[in-house]
């Protein structure tokens, strides 16, 4: 992969993972239990070590790093914010950021079908992996609250 194409491919997961750092921030603010709090805190502070690194890999190929997310994390952090007022804050919170999720894993494992160099692969494919650890524990939350749910309404 020429070294312009492999700078892209890093800006736009400088990109998705700012969206998370921020979206998880958001969803740290909102949250109602201190655990979720917690969670959401360390995925923010996780996701911004992952901007770091990717941008610290754009420069060290002599590139430009991007500093922002996009419109489309914007929008879905709004959406975030209408969800959680409507039904259980917490449920509706972790149904949104799994989708953010689902959004990151997707950007990763595109980014993995490139030709990559062996130092960007490897970044690549430990935040990847990261990602799906995000997106699992996020599911097995979401699961748990409405399961708790579910056994309280009966």
């Amino acid at each position: 992969m020429h070294r312009d194409e492999t700078v892209k491919v890093l800006n736009d997961l400088v990109q998705t993972s700012e969206d998370g750092k921020m979206g998880f921030a958001e969803a740290a603010k909102d949250a109602t239990t201190p655990d979720l709090k917690n969670m959401f805190h360390q995925r923010s502070v996780d996701c911004g070590t992952a901007v770091i690194e990717l941008q610290a890999l754009v420069m060290s190929l002599g590139g430009t790093p991007q500093e922002s997310g996009t419109v489309e994390g914007a929008l879905q952090r709004g959406w975030a914010k209408v969800k959680a007022t409507v039904g259980d804050a917490n449920i509706g919170m972790l149904e949104v950021v799994e989708s953010a999720e689902d959004k990151a894993k997707a950007a990763y494992a595109k980014a993995l079908t490139g030709k990559l160099p062996q130092q960007v692969r490897s970044l690549v494919q430990r935040q990847y992996d990261g990602a799906v650890r995000n997106h699992d524990l996020i599911r097995e939350l979401r699961d748990s609250y409405k399961a708790k749910k579910q056994a309280v309404a009966n």
